[in-house]
């Protein structure tokens, strides 16, 4: 049973920065798993927010976040970073690591339930 643990949120003005770290418990390889990033505001649908497979080499983004958002992985740490610059306060929500042990494609992301193991969350604030 991996387990996934999220650090790195806090509250920012918009225009800011964060850097969210998800490191999973030894015994699983992120290099070898798809990894993803969701995010759920108040009131909202959790939603992918970013996404990294195929050992690392493709990498997914929400059209919101696209060049803003960079997800990375170091696999030496087991761990999977999600750099946020240029917040903007719809960007504020509870973000989630996920983690699906089978393969992924750009249309994973977009489903909560193909992945099988999650985080316990951090929460991002952005002001205006």
């Amino acid at each position: 049973q991996v387990q996934l643990v999220e650090s790195g949120g806090g509250s920012v003005q918009a225009g800011g920065s964060l850097r969210l770290s998800c490191a999973a418990s030894s015994g699983y390889n992120v290099r070898s798993d798809c990894m993803a990033w969701f995010r759920q505001a108040p009131g909202k649908e959790r939603e992918g927010v970013a996404g990294i497979y195929n050992g690392g080499g493709t990498t997914y983004y929400l059209d919101s976040v696209e060049g803003r958002f960079t997800i990375s992985q170091d696999n030496n740490k087991n761990t999977v970073y999600l750099q946020m610059n240029n917040l903007r306060p719809e960007d504020a929500a509870m973000y989630y690591c996920a983690l699906r042990n089978l393969r992924c494609g750009p249309a994973t992301f977009k489903m909560t339930s193909l992945f099988g193991y999650w985080g316990q969350g951090t929460q991002v604030t952005v002001s205006s």
